[in-house]
């Protein structure tokens, strides 16, 4: 689904991503993990079309995506959600999930004058799907909330649910369970793996939890330097000496022979 081939991101002297190359499977949820610093979100900014690399290619498919713009990248359904949530404060659930679809004829001052009936029809369909994405993440009670007055997880789930809105075929989540509480994140990761089962969608996923990661994602990449340190299941990179040298700065090597415990 995705290639990232050697990618570099420079700002000034700071490598960001320093020769990255991944690959996300189709229908895959891979998980991106790292320290911070490592380069995760740079990365995820590049491939989305927020910065365009200082060096390196991105490809969707067959197609070479490099230096395309998030609105270019979102018509050919590659997605990205944010750490910090991006809603329409003052609008309701339902009114934010109605927002997502482009080319709605009712942003057309002349559609709305002159074929008001075909504006109504769209907007129904829309609303439509807005209420299926609702009951589909079990949030019907907010529909018609403001989404400024949701907490920090039912905001994830809306962000979420505006990747519904359209045929999205790739999507990536940065940071999903930041600041979410446990029962809500169980509902997150009960959404996504429905998404990835259910719709064939294929994730992308920054995340701190290792219990999250390790019941969602196959595989895992793990990012440290900006370069990518290794990929394998979750127990393989948490049994990995270098991944534990760029998490805690010393590996199982320089550990007291009394140390013990589990590793």
């Amino acid at each position: 689904m995705i290639r990232v081939d050697d990618l570099h991101m420079h700002f000034g002297g700071i490598r960001a991503v320093d020769g990255a190359s991944i690959e996300i499977a189709e229908g895959s949820i891979t998980g991106l993990i790292g320290p911070n610093g490592a380069g995760k979100t740079t990365l995820f900014n590049v491939i989305a079309g927020h910065y365009r690399p200082t060096s390196g290619r991105v490809w969707l498919g067959d197609e070479d995506i490099t230096g395309l713009t998030p609105h270019e990248l979102f018509a050919k359904g590659l997605l990205r959600t944010f750490q910090i949530a991006h809603e329409f404060s003052t609008l309701s659930v339902r009114e934010n999930l109605m927002m997502v679809p482009g080319g709605q004829p009712g942003e057309s001052l002349v559609d709305v004058w002159l074929r008001p009936s075909k504006v109504r029809a769209i907007e129904e369909n829309v609303r439509k799907r807005a209420d299926e994405v609702i009951e589909f993440l079990e949030i019907t009670h907010l529909a018609d909330e403001r989404a400024g007055n949701l907490s920090g997880g039912q905001k994830k789930l809306l962000e979420l649910g505006r990747t519904m809105m359209v045929d999205a075929k790739i999507v990536f989540l940065d940071e999903v369970g930041a600041g979410v509480n446990r029962t809500l994140l169980n509902t997150l990761g009960d959404a996504i793996i429905r998404l990835n089962k259910e719709r064939g969608y294929t994730f992308c996923m920054i995340e701190h939890d290792m219990d999250f990661i390790g019941r969602l994602c196959d595989p895992v990449i793990v990012m440290a330097e900006g370069k990518v340190l290794t990929e394998g299941t979750v127990q393989e990179v948490k049994a990995n000496e270098q991944v534990i040298e760029a998490y805690l700065g010393t590996g199982l090597k320089n550990r007291p022979a009394n140390a013990g415990g589990k590793q």
